[in-house]
């Protein structure tokens, strides 16, 4: 303010609010489990905004693993592969969010092999499901010998995780132990499947003497529901 004998002179700081923006972030990454994983997310704005890691695939209030630039994980687990969100967020705006992927590797690991029965004749299913990524590939062998569809009277589908091995009409000559194997660039593993008939004994019980105690069972509970009412 200019006067004629005394000037006057007032400043304003002015602070110009910048919303949170992500500059850099990590790109999806594919690792082996037990490895070390690092990731960043680089963020701008005024004032600085808040850098957040959480990791998606979890629980809803258990997925916040990080409140920093740099999400460090040693010794990753199958169970950490997923989604991890960064969120920048300084209050002027919106959050920025942007997402990075890990791909965690694993062995083959078989989740479910079940011993089957089935008269002579009949169709038999043996069924192979195992966990693995890479996804794994299967074989199914009797002995050392490997099978193929179109060997004999056999079908191989593998779907997924599952491999199944269908017989369509059963003979005696199929009865007997079978070996599933799933493998991927990993390792591999593999799991005994039994495919029996009538009076077969798997795991030390007579299946005849189960079907014989299902009978005597459903016999008591119809004995005991006839003398109640």
């Amino acid at each position: 303010v200019q006067t004629d004998n005394h000037p006057k002179t007032s400043r304003v700081h002015l602070i110009v609010q910048v919303p949170p923006q992500i500059m850099n972030i990590s790109s999806d990454i594919t690792v082996n489990e037990g490895s070390s994983v690092t990731l960043l997310c680089l963020a701008i704005g005024r004032p600085e905004p808040t850098v957040t890691w959480r990791h998606l695939s979890v629980k809803e209030g258990q997925g916040f693993v990080s409140e920093d630039e740099y999400l460090e994980i040693s010794d990753i687990k199958r169970d950490q592969s997923g989604e991890y969100e960064c969120s920048a967020l300084n209050d002027v705006a919106a959050p920025d969010v942007r997402k990075v992927k890990i791909t965690v590797n694993y062995p083959p690991y078989i989740s479910k092999a079940k011993n089957t029965g089935v008269s002579v004749g009949q169709k038999g299913i043996l069924s192979c499901e195992a966990s693995a990524v890479p996804m794994a590939e299967f074989q199914w062998f009797k002995e050392d010998t490997r099978l193929a569809t179109g060997l004999g009277s056999v079908r191989i589908e593998n779907k997924g995780r599952i491999s199944t091995l269908t017989f369509f009409n059963v003979s005696e000559k199929d009865y007997g132990n079978y070996t599933c194997v799933a493998t991927n660039k990993l390792g591999n593993t593999n799991a005994s499947i039994t495919l029996y008939g009538p009076g077969a004994v798997i795991d030390g019980v007579n299946s005849a003497s189960r079907a014989l105690a299902c009978l005597w069972l459903s016999g008591t509970l119809f004995a005991h529901f006839f003398i109640k009412f």
